[in-house]
């Protein structure tokens, strides 16, 4: 089933930002920031409000993660190498995915942080050459608290259902120290957790539903049902982590426009096992090694050969390059569709 339709910038999109209690999961009276601070003023008194310029978490933490490579073992070769994807650039994806987040502090029990996280995801679809959103977006927001340390009871009887606690027992019993620095960190993990699951949703209900390609902004492991099918299509525009070591990474950061290097086969930790080479979509004259370098996942299984599936899909992926993503900074990496769907779901955070 296909849901619910609305042409990009017209009166559906501007009906659904204009109305967040209309967003499944929306929180109603908590439905924004400046909302959910007056709300817990209101239920509690000793908490101090928030008065700071409003940068969101993610950019403070942005770059926590230290870079590094890690060896792959290879799926299509033994030693990985450069190859000139075959063909002309095909146009076949349907639809595009992404999720976006945005957490705050709302204020402070004591030196407890409490955080305003917001989470959301939605699939644009591409329907008579416009981008529409199909089905429905998925919005989640909630207030995440310490609740080990701050104020539980009246937390709860403030935000019921809303309020994620931070501070849940590790497997071993262990508790995360009410450092404040470590419980921010804490809550912007939760809101990103949070927006995985929705994107998770929509990706499961796309690859159940539908028999046409769609791509995926990240890695697509996080799902085994995704991960398995045959029409999603995974994009990794981040290089945090690199798969590959010594001569191989030389090979990936000296690929050529329009070329891609070998498969490989990567499992992350709590993930299932897809299928991943590197493509380069633009010419790297006067920028830096990563430039216009992206990391393609796809599953495993698969009718043809995987060097086949692996160029079918850079040539769907090279045909993206176009209308170009600008002005967003990531314009080399991202493709129009995915831009869509962020700036989709910044309108109706508005």
């Amino acid at each position: 089933m296909d849901g619910v339709r609305s042409a990009d910038g017209l009166t559906g999109d501007r009906a659904i930002a204009a109305d967040p209690e209309a967003l499944p999961g929306a929180i109603g009276a908590l439905g924004s920031l400046h909302a959910a601070q007056r709300h817990l003023i209101r239920a509690i008194p000793a908490m101090r409000a928030a008065t700071g310029g409003g940068t969101p978490l993610e950019r403070q933490q942005r770059d926590m993660e230290l870079p590094h490579v890690i060896d792959a073992e290879g799926a299509e070769a033994a030693t990985l190498r450069a190859r000139q994807v075959p063909g002309i650039p095909e146009p076949v994806i349907r639809a595009f995915l992404d999720g976006t987040q945005r957490s705050e502090v709302v204020g402070w029990c004591g030196a407890l942080p409490l955080v305003y996280g917001s989470a959301g995801a939605v699939v644009r679809e591409r329907v008579d050459r416009r981008l529409v959103t199909w089905d429905r977006p998925l919005v989640r927001q909630r207030i995440y608290a310490p609740l080990a340390y701050a104020p539980r009871a009246e937390l709860e009887a403030a935000l019921g259902a809303m309020l994620e606690d931070t501070t849940r027992p590790a497997a071993d019993g262990s508790i995360v120290p009410p450092h404040p620095t470590l419980l921010l960190e804490r809550a912007t993990l939760a809101v990103s957790r949070d927006r995985e699951l929705l994107e998770i949703e929509l990706a499961e209900r796309w690859c159940a539903t539908r028999a046409e390609p769609i791509m995926i902004d990240g890695g697509i492991g996080s799902s085994e049902r995704v991960a398995q099918s045959a029409h999603a299509v995974g994009v990794v525009k981040s290089h945090r982590t690199l798969y590959a070591d010594g001569p191989a990474l030389d090979t990936v950061l000296a690929l050529q426009r329009g070329e891609r290097s070998s498969v490989i086969r990567i499992a992350p930790r709590g993930r299932s096992e897809v299928l991943s080479w590197y493509l380069r979509l633009r010419d790297t004259a006067g920028h830096d090694a990563l430039w216009g370098l992206v990391r393609v996942e796809m599953c495993v299984a698969g009718s043809t050969s995987v060097t086949n599936r692996a160029d079918e899909r850079s040539r769907w992926l090279l045909a993206e390059r176009t209308p170009l993503a600008a002005p967003d900074p990531r314009w080399d990496r991202m493709a129009y569709g995915i831009r869509s769907a962020e700036e989709f779901l910044r309108a109706t955070a508005s």
